[in-house]
Protein backbone atom coordinates (compact mmCIF):
# COMPACT_ATOMS: atom_id res chain seq x y z
CA UNK A 1 0.00 0.00 0.00
CA UNK A 2 1.37 3.20 -1.00
CA UNK A 3 1.70 5.58 1.61
CA UNK A 4 1.31 9.74 0.84
CA UNK A 5 3.88 11.98 1.37
CA UNK A 6 1.70 14.55 2.09
CA UNK A 7 1.63 16.28 5.63
CA UNK A 8 -1.53 17.09 7.97
CA UNK A 9 -0.69 20.59 7.48
CA UNK A 10 -1.23 20.11 3.78
CA UNK A 11 -5.10 18.88 3.90
CA UNK A 12 -6.61 21.88 3.81
CA UNK A 13 -4.81 23.01 0.76
CA UNK A 14 -5.91 19.67 -1.00
CA UNK A 15 -9.23 20.12 0.93
CA UNK A 16 -9.37 23.54 -0.61
CA UNK A 17 -7.96 22.61 -4.40
CA UNK A 18 -10.72 19.92 -4.96
CA UNK A 19 -13.34 22.55 -4.22
CA UNK A 20 -11.91 24.52 -5.91
CA UNK A 21 -11.77 22.35 -8.80
CA UNK A 22 -15.20 21.43 -8.48
CA UNK A 23 -16.56 24.98 -8.63
CA UNK A 24 -14.51 25.08 -11.60
CA UNK A 25 -16.57 22.35 -13.55
CA UNK A 26 -20.03 23.06 -12.32
CA UNK A 27 -21.25 22.55 -15.73
CA UNK A 28 -20.94 20.42 -18.52
CA UNK A 29 -21.42 20.60 -22.25
CA UNK A 30 -22.80 17.37 -23.34
CA UNK A 31 -24.72 17.14 -26.34
CA UNK A 32 -25.34 20.87 -27.19
CA UNK A 33 -26.42 21.59 -23.62
CA UNK A 34 -25.25 23.14 -20.26
CA UNK A 35 -25.63 20.30 -17.84
CA UNK A 36 -24.89 20.70 -14.47
CA UNK A 37 -21.98 18.38 -13.25
CA UNK A 38 -23.73 16.97 -10.32
CA UNK A 39 -25.73 15.03 -12.63
CA UNK A 40 -23.33 13.92 -15.21
CA UNK A 41 -21.43 10.43 -14.16
CA UNK A 42 -18.57 8.98 -14.80
CA UNK A 43 -19.36 8.12 -18.34
CA UNK A 44 -19.95 11.44 -18.71
CA UNK A 45 -24.43 10.18 -19.20
CA UNK A 46 -26.62 13.14 -18.33
CA UNK A 47 -29.50 11.91 -15.58
CA UNK A 48 -27.05 9.39 -14.22
CA UNK A 49 -25.16 10.46 -10.88
CA UNK A 50 -21.89 10.17 -10.25
CA UNK A 51 -20.50 6.94 -7.62
CA UNK A 52 -19.64 9.62 -5.43
CA UNK A 53 -22.93 11.12 -5.15
CA UNK A 54 -26.35 9.39 -3.65
CA UNK A 55 -29.41 11.20 -5.15
CA UNK A 56 -31.68 8.08 -4.69
CA UNK A 57 -33.39 9.36 -7.34
CA UNK A 58 -35.71 7.27 -9.50
CA UNK A 59 -35.43 9.60 -12.43
CA UNK A 60 -31.69 8.30 -12.86
CA UNK A 61 -32.73 4.79 -12.68
CA UNK A 62 -35.86 5.29 -15.31
CA UNK A 63 -33.51 7.79 -17.65
CA UNK A 64 -30.96 4.72 -17.15
CA UNK A 65 -33.59 2.13 -18.58
CA UNK A 66 -35.31 4.30 -21.30
CA UNK A 67 -32.00 5.74 -22.64
CA UNK A 68 -31.71 2.32 -24.32
CA UNK A 69 -33.94 0.13 -26.04
CA UNK A 70 -31.83 -3.01 -25.01
CA UNK A 71 -31.88 -2.17 -21.31
CA UNK A 72 -36.00 -1.32 -21.88
CA UNK A 73 -36.43 -4.67 -23.90
CA UNK A 74 -34.63 -6.69 -21.04
CA UNK A 75 -36.19 -5.00 -18.32
CA UNK A 76 -39.82 -5.83 -18.97
CA UNK A 77 -39.06 -9.22 -20.09
CA UNK A 78 -36.69 -9.86 -16.49
CA UNK A 79 -39.83 -7.95 -14.52
CA UNK A 80 -42.36 -10.14 -16.14
CA UNK A 81 -40.61 -13.24 -15.02
CA UNK A 82 -40.04 -11.56 -11.63
CA UNK A 83 -43.85 -11.15 -11.37
CA UNK A 84 -44.42 -14.76 -12.14
CA UNK A 85 -42.13 -15.94 -9.76
CA UNK A 86 -43.71 -13.42 -6.78
CA UNK A 87 -47.13 -14.23 -7.53
CA UNK A 88 -47.59 -16.91 -9.96
CA UNK A 89 -47.78 -19.50 -7.30
CA UNK A 90 -49.73 -17.17 -4.34
CA UNK A 91 -53.09 -17.22 -7.63
CA UNK A 92 -52.30 -20.41 -8.63
CA UNK A 93 -52.88 -23.34 -5.62
CA UNK A 94 -52.63 -26.56 -7.72
CA UNK A 95 -50.19 -28.84 -6.83
CA UNK A 96 -47.95 -29.18 -9.62
CA UNK A 97 -46.70 -32.71 -8.40
CA UNK A 98 -50.17 -34.03 -8.80
CA UNK A 99 -51.01 -36.98 -10.68
CA UNK A 100 -53.78 -36.76 -13.37
CA UNK A 101 -55.43 -39.53 -15.76
CA UNK A 102 -54.78 -37.38 -18.97
CA UNK A 103 -51.68 -38.59 -20.03
CA UNK A 104 -49.48 -36.50 -22.49
CA UNK A 105 -52.43 -34.55 -23.34
CA UNK A 106 -51.82 -31.72 -25.61
CA UNK A 107 -52.41 -27.97 -25.06
CA UNK A 108 -56.27 -27.62 -24.35
CA UNK A 109 -58.63 -25.51 -22.08
CA UNK A 110 -58.38 -27.89 -19.48
CA UNK A 111 -54.32 -27.65 -19.64
CA UNK A 112 -52.83 -24.94 -21.26
CA UNK A 113 -49.31 -26.28 -21.76
CA UNK A 114 -50.67 -30.10 -21.81
CA UNK A 115 -49.48 -32.54 -19.54
CA UNK A 116 -46.47 -35.33 -18.60
CA UNK A 117 -46.31 -38.38 -19.04
CA UNK A 118 -48.07 -39.04 -15.07
CA UNK A 119 -50.68 -36.69 -16.02
CA UNK A 120 -48.92 -33.50 -14.61
CA UNK A 121 -49.86 -29.71 -15.39
CA UNK A 122 -47.07 -28.75 -17.16
CA UNK A 123 -48.66 -25.11 -17.21
CA UNK A 124 -48.68 -25.77 -13.31
CA UNK A 125 -45.17 -26.55 -13.23
CA UNK A 126 -43.71 -24.17 -15.50
CA UNK A 127 -45.04 -21.14 -12.96
CA UNK A 128 -44.26 -22.54 -9.58
CA UNK A 129 -41.13 -23.54 -11.10
CA UNK A 130 -40.34 -19.94 -12.19
CA UNK A 131 -40.22 -19.08 -8.54
CA UNK A 132 -37.51 -21.42 -7.28
CA UNK A 133 -35.51 -21.05 -10.81
CA UNK A 134 -35.31 -17.26 -10.54
CA UNK A 135 -34.71 -17.34 -6.79
CA UNK A 136 -31.90 -19.76 -6.56
CA UNK A 137 -30.38 -17.94 -9.99
CA UNK A 138 -30.84 -14.46 -7.88
CA UNK A 139 -29.37 -16.19 -4.72
CA UNK A 140 -26.01 -17.59 -6.89
CA UNK A 141 -25.61 -14.37 -8.61
CA UNK A 142 -25.53 -12.17 -5.32
CA UNK A 143 -23.13 -14.64 -4.05
CA UNK A 144 -20.93 -14.98 -6.58
CA UNK A 145 -20.53 -11.57 -6.90
CA UNK A 146 -20.21 -10.81 -3.06
CA UNK A 147 -17.00 -13.09 -3.09
CA UNK A 148 -15.35 -11.29 -6.58
CA UNK A 149 -15.57 -8.53 -4.81
CA UNK A 150 -14.27 -8.98 -1.53
CA UNK A 151 -11.18 -10.86 -3.14
CA UNK A 152 -10.86 -8.38 -5.81
CA UNK A 153 -10.63 -5.05 -4.18
CA UNK A 154 -8.79 -7.19 -1.49
CA UNK A 155 -6.26 -7.98 -3.58
CA UNK A 156 -5.82 -4.83 -6.22
CA UNK A 157 -5.53 -2.86 -3.03
CA UNK A 158 -2.98 -4.21 -0.95
CA UNK A 159 -0.56 -5.86 -3.66
CA UNK A 160 2.19 -7.41 -1.96
CA UNK A 161 2.14 -10.74 -0.25
CA UNK A 162 -1.92 -10.71 -0.46
CA UNK A 163 -2.03 -10.36 -3.55
CA UNK A 164 0.18 -12.65 -4.81
CA UNK A 165 -1.81 -15.63 -3.03
CA UNK A 166 -5.30 -14.30 -3.82
CA UNK A 167 -3.71 -14.29 -7.41
CA UNK A 168 -2.67 -17.98 -7.68
CA UNK A 169 -6.35 -19.00 -6.32
CA UNK A 170 -8.12 -16.92 -8.80
CA UNK A 171 -5.62 -18.41 -11.46
CA UNK A 172 -6.33 -21.67 -10.07
CA UNK A 173 -10.16 -21.86 -10.83
CA UNK A 174 -9.23 -19.72 -14.09
CA UNK A 175 -7.38 -22.59 -15.21
CA UNK A 176 -10.19 -25.32 -14.12
CA UNK A 177 -13.45 -26.16 -16.36
CA UNK A 178 -16.35 -24.41 -14.45
CA UNK A 179 -18.98 -26.48 -14.85
CA UNK A 180 -17.43 -29.66 -15.64
CA UNK A 181 -16.02 -28.88 -12.30
CA UNK A 182 -19.53 -28.29 -10.84
CA UNK A 183 -20.41 -31.29 -12.61
CA UNK A 184 -18.11 -33.17 -10.75
CA UNK A 185 -18.23 -31.40 -7.33
CA UNK A 186 -22.10 -32.10 -7.71
CA UNK A 187 -22.06 -35.76 -8.42
CA UNK A 188 -19.86 -36.02 -5.30
CA UNK A 189 -21.99 -34.29 -2.26
CA UNK A 190 -23.65 -36.45 -0.30
CA UNK A 191 -27.30 -34.37 -0.87
CA UNK A 192 -29.13 -33.38 -3.63
CA UNK A 193 -30.96 -29.99 -4.02
CA UNK A 194 -31.01 -26.58 -4.93
CA UNK A 195 -28.36 -25.66 -2.15
CA UNK A 196 -25.91 -27.92 -3.03
CA UNK A 197 -26.26 -26.42 -6.96
CA UNK A 198 -25.93 -23.35 -5.30
CA UNK A 199 -22.75 -24.09 -3.57
CA UNK A 200 -21.13 -25.63 -6.16
CA UNK A 201 -21.93 -22.66 -8.80
CA UNK A 202 -20.63 -20.40 -6.27
CA UNK A 203 -17.48 -21.80 -5.75
CA UNK A 204 -16.45 -22.48 -9.84
CA UNK A 205 -18.19 -19.11 -10.74
CA UNK A 206 -15.87 -16.42 -8.73
CA UNK A 207 -12.69 -16.19 -9.97
CA UNK A 208 -13.24 -13.70 -13.30
CA UNK A 209 -15.28 -11.05 -11.73
CA UNK A 210 -12.77 -11.36 -8.81
CA UNK A 211 -9.97 -10.71 -11.88
CA UNK A 212 -11.85 -7.97 -13.56
CA UNK A 213 -12.16 -6.40 -10.53
CA UNK A 214 -8.97 -6.41 -9.08
CA UNK A 215 -7.13 -5.18 -12.54
CA UNK A 216 -9.45 -2.11 -11.96
CA UNK A 217 -9.14 -1.23 -8.63
CA UNK A 218 -4.98 -1.42 -9.22
CA UNK A 219 -5.70 1.32 -11.67
CA UNK A 220 -7.60 3.62 -8.88
CA UNK A 221 -5.60 3.09 -5.37
CA UNK A 222 -3.14 5.74 -6.58
CA UNK A 223 -5.71 8.15 -7.20
CA UNK A 224 -5.97 11.75 -6.24
CA UNK A 225 -9.37 10.84 -4.36
CA UNK A 226 -7.68 7.59 -2.73
CA UNK A 227 -4.89 9.66 -1.48
CA UNK A 228 -6.48 12.12 -0.12
CA UNK A 229 -8.83 9.60 1.78
CA UNK A 230 -5.52 8.03 3.54
CA UNK A 231 -4.20 11.64 4.03
CA UNK A 232 -7.20 12.28 6.10
CA UNK A 233 -7.07 9.29 8.15
CA UNK A 234 -9.95 7.35 6.69
CA UNK A 235 -9.77 3.41 7.72
CA UNK A 236 -8.80 1.09 4.89
CA UNK A 237 -11.81 -1.01 4.66
CA UNK A 238 -13.69 2.25 4.04
CA UNK A 239 -11.21 3.81 1.90
CA UNK A 240 -12.07 0.28 -0.06
CA UNK A 241 -15.45 0.00 0.17
CA UNK A 242 -16.57 3.36 0.12
CA UNK A 243 -13.76 5.46 -2.07
CA UNK A 244 -12.78 2.41 -4.62
CA UNK A 245 -15.89 0.46 -5.06
CA UNK A 246 -18.47 3.37 -6.39
CA UNK A 247 -16.43 3.94 -9.33
CA UNK A 248 -16.49 0.30 -10.23
CA UNK A 249 -20.24 -0.09 -10.15
CA UNK A 250 -20.73 -0.66 -13.67
CA UNK A 251 -18.26 -3.75 -13.47
CA UNK A 252 -20.32 -5.06 -10.47
CA UNK A 253 -23.57 -4.47 -12.33
CA UNK A 254 -22.34 -6.35 -15.02
CA UNK A 255 -20.55 -8.97 -13.26
CA UNK A 256 -23.72 -9.62 -11.01
CA UNK A 257 -26.16 -10.10 -14.72
CA UNK A 258 -23.47 -12.27 -16.02
CA UNK A 259 -23.15 -14.62 -12.46
CA UNK A 260 -27.59 -14.76 -12.64
CA UNK A 261 -27.41 -16.05 -16.06
CA UNK A 262 -24.37 -18.29 -15.60
CA UNK A 263 -26.51 -19.49 -12.65
CA UNK A 264 -29.46 -20.13 -14.25
CA UNK A 265 -27.97 -21.79 -17.24
CA UNK A 266 -25.39 -23.62 -14.88
CA UNK A 267 -28.03 -25.13 -13.05
CA UNK A 268 -30.58 -26.12 -15.24
CA UNK A 269 -28.09 -27.81 -16.90
CA UNK A 270 -27.20 -29.86 -13.53
CA UNK A 271 -30.48 -30.39 -12.75
CA UNK A 272 -31.05 -31.96 -16.29
CA UNK A 273 -28.28 -34.55 -15.93
CA UNK A 274 -29.99 -35.19 -12.54
CA UNK A 275 -27.74 -33.92 -10.26
CA UNK A 276 -30.70 -31.84 -8.51
CA UNK A 277 -33.45 -32.82 -6.33
CA UNK A 278 -35.74 -34.77 -8.86
CA UNK A 279 -38.86 -33.91 -6.30
CA UNK A 280 -38.14 -30.39 -6.45
CA UNK A 281 -40.54 -28.35 -9.39
CA UNK A 282 -38.12 -26.13 -11.16
CA UNK A 283 -37.00 -25.91 -15.00
CA UNK A 284 -33.97 -27.48 -15.14
CA UNK A 285 -36.25 -30.72 -13.35
CA UNK A 286 -39.17 -30.40 -15.70
CA UNK A 287 -36.03 -30.81 -18.70
CA UNK A 288 -34.58 -33.99 -16.54
CA UNK A 289 -38.17 -35.47 -16.62
CA UNK A 290 -39.24 -34.73 -20.10
CA UNK A 291 -35.66 -36.48 -21.34
CA UNK A 292 -35.47 -39.18 -18.64
CA UNK A 293 -38.91 -40.42 -19.90
CA UNK A 294 -38.55 -39.90 -23.64
CA UNK A 295 -40.77 -36.65 -24.38
CA UNK A 296 -38.72 -35.80 -27.62
CA UNK A 297 -39.24 -39.21 -28.70
CA UNK A 298 -42.71 -39.33 -28.15
CA UNK A 299 -43.62 -35.97 -29.73
CA UNK A 300 -44.27 -34.42 -26.43
CA UNK A 301 -43.05 -31.04 -27.36
CA UNK A 302 -45.31 -29.03 -24.79
CA UNK A 303 -43.25 -31.07 -21.96
CA UNK A 304 -39.75 -29.95 -22.59
CA UNK A 305 -40.27 -26.24 -25.13
CA UNK A 306 -41.96 -24.42 -22.11
CA UNK A 307 -39.35 -24.48 -19.56
CA UNK A 308 -36.33 -24.28 -22.36
CA UNK A 309 -37.93 -21.35 -23.73
CA UNK A 310 -38.33 -19.83 -20.20
CA UNK A 311 -34.59 -20.39 -19.54
CA UNK A 312 -33.50 -18.79 -22.69
CA UNK A 313 -35.67 -15.95 -22.42
CA UNK A 314 -35.28 -15.24 -19.54
CA UNK A 315 -31.06 -15.27 -19.88
CA UNK A 316 -31.83 -13.15 -23.02
CA UNK A 317 -33.92 -10.58 -21.23
CA UNK A 318 -30.67 -10.00 -19.04
CA UNK A 319 -27.77 -10.36 -21.60
CA UNK A 320 -29.93 -7.57 -22.99
CA UNK A 321 -29.73 -5.56 -20.05
CA UNK A 322 -25.48 -6.31 -19.34
CA UNK A 323 -25.53 -5.12 -23.41
CA UNK A 324 -27.39 -1.68 -23.17
CA UNK A 325 -25.54 -0.92 -19.89
CA UNK A 326 -22.02 -1.34 -21.69
CA UNK A 327 -23.42 0.64 -24.51
CA UNK A 328 -25.05 3.29 -22.51
CA UNK A 329 -21.47 3.14 -19.92
CA UNK A 330 -19.12 3.54 -23.22
CA UNK A 331 -19.35 6.24 -25.47
CA UNK A 332 -17.57 4.22 -27.80
CA UNK A 333 -20.35 1.71 -28.03
CA UNK A 334 -23.15 4.13 -28.67
CA UNK A 335 -25.05 4.59 -31.32
CA UNK A 336 -25.15 7.75 -32.78
CA UNK A 337 -28.80 9.40 -34.24
CA UNK A 338 -28.68 8.94 -37.76
CA UNK A 339 -29.42 12.78 -38.35
CA UNK A 340 -26.77 13.72 -36.20
CA UNK A 341 -24.43 11.73 -38.56
CA UNK A 342 -25.52 13.33 -41.38
CA UNK A 343 -25.04 17.06 -40.43
CA UNK A 344 -21.32 15.24 -39.46
CA UNK A 345 -20.71 14.02 -42.51
CA UNK A 346 -22.09 17.32 -44.65
CA UNK A 347 -19.53 18.96 -42.07
CA UNK A 348 -16.75 17.26 -43.14
CA UNK A 349 -17.62 17.40 -47.12
CA UNK A 350 -18.11 21.11 -47.11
Amino acid sequence: MTNTSSSPEQQPDVVMEIENSADRSSTVQLDDQQVPAASVGAAGIAGVSSPGVVTGRLSDVWRLVTRNGKVTLGTFVALVFVLIALLGPVFLHADPNAFGIDSLAPPSADHWLGTTQTGQDVFTQVIIGARSSVTWGLVTGVLVTLISIVLGLTAGYFGGVIDDIISVIINVFLLLPGFPLAIVLAAFFPWKGSVTVTMVLVITGWAYGARVLRAQTMSLRNRDFVEAARSSGEHTWRIIFFEILPNQISIVAGNLIGAIVYALLAAAGLEFLGLGDPNNVSWGVMLFWAQNNDAILLGAWWWFLPPGLCIAFLSAALSLINFGMDEVANPRLRKEPKVKVAKEKKAVAA
